[in-house]
């Protein structure tokens, strides 16, 4: 499904979202559409009943909704309209996206605990029980699946169990894995998945979703604390008016990621583009690490989506010029987030192949200037 990099697009996006599209996913967002247009609400319909099928091969006990905005939006949407006012959040945390999730939950004033795991350690299952075995009153966990702040992918299929072992609603931030690893809802006891149009869908930014298990978003009703960002009230309206958003959507980005999933399915699905991007991580670690790059994370603990390296161990390397000289090479890359270590990081997921990777490497082989 390789296609010759298009001359619009002056550099390739090797970050975790936006990330690089196919010329066809842009060209679907060349025509206008009409929010109240009964095509354009089957379309919505249709993306609705595909993300479903997506997620779990129990389709009768799950649903989705659609929300404008960035990931982050669908986050706050479920943090704020999922958890009732005697509710308690635990989250389990090792990095700035599970940091968010408790920022939300503290800003709207539920009552929170924390399980820290610092930065360069796997969320932990055994932590989590402990933790609810001594606390009653926490209602609901959270995690992340796939922490772009380091590249790390969290056991989410164990934390979900011991989670449900103790009857909590389980909410899991896969903004950046869904569609880009195999995985089943229902099998993990996932009441509520939340991710974005714009990450391994591979279709352009502007809103985000979330599948959530139908007995659970019921509960919702009643809950938001918000207006805009009401769960149960959006999926309400999208259920009985046939896919119709509360407020404006974003039409031409709703049809741009139709096609994305018209083309995830030609791929082969989501096993097929999860061995593309496991190809493609492999050969950027090899061929980092062979040129003198350090990895971040152990391999037990990478996902394949992002990968965080140290800085070369010289005063003359800055993260700025190096930037600089891969943009101009065709490349764009991601500084670090985190605190302990002066790190950067390469995303592999988008419109990437191992080819891409492969030039890559070569590119930043030939622009080692603190080597020079």
């Amino acid at each position: 499904m390789n296609q010759t990099r298009p001359t619009d697009n002056p550099y390739l996006l090797l970050t975790p979202g936006p990330l690089t599209t196919s010329p066809t996913v842009r060209e679907a967002m060349l025509r206008d559409w009409c929010t109240w247009d009964r095509d354009y609400n089957e379309l919505v319909q249709a993306i609705r009943q595909k993300l479903v099928r997506l997620a779990t091969s129990q389709v009768e006990d799950y649903t989705s909704v659609l929300i404008q905005g960035s990931g982050s939006f669908c986050v706050e949407a479920v943090v704020s309209s999922a958890i009732p006012a005697d509710g308690k959040l635990l989250v389990l945390t090792n990095g700035a996206y599970g940091d968010r999730i408790v920022e939300m939950a503290q800003i709207h004033g539920i009552p929170t605990e924390v399980i820290d795991f610092g930065e360069v350690t796997k969320a932990d299952a055994e932590a989590l029980e402990q933790k609810l075995a001594a606390d009653a009153t926490i209602t609901h966990v959270a995690v992340v699946h796939s922490e772009t702040t380091t590249g790390m992918l969290n056991p989410i299929k164990e934390i979900g169990e011991v989670a449900k072992k103790y009857g909590k609603v389980y909410i899991v931030d896969a903004m950046s894995s869904f569609g880009g690893i195999p995985m089943d809802a229902a099998e993990l006891s996932i009441d509520f998945l939340i991710s974005s149009a714009n990450k391994c869908i591979q279709g352009v930014p502007g809103f985000g979703f979330v599948i959530a298990k139908t007995s659970a978003l019921i509960k919702c009703k009643g809950i938001a604390r918000t207006l805009s960002l009401d769960l149960y009230s959006q999926w309400k309206t999208m259920e009985e008016q046939n896919g119709k958003w509360r407020y404006t959507s974003p039409t031409h980005v709703v049809r741009a990621f139709y096609q994305a999933l018209i083309e995830l399915e030609a791929e082969g699905g989501v096993e097929k583009r999860y061995e593309r991007y496991q190809r493609n991580q492999q050969l950027l670690a090899e061929g980092m690490e062979r040129i003198g790059f350090r990895i971040l994370l152990p391999k037990e603990s990478q996902s394949p989506f992002i990968t965080s390296f140290y800085y070369p161990e010289s005063e003359a390397f800055t993260f700025a010029q190096l930037y600089e000289r891969l943009k101009q090479a065709g490349f764009v890359i991601y500084p670090g987030k985190i605190s302990q270590a002066d790190t950067f990081r390469i995303g592999n997921i988008g419109e990437v192949y191992p080819e891409d990777i492969e030039r890559l490497i070569t590119a930043m082989e030939n622009n080692r200037f603190w080597l020079e």
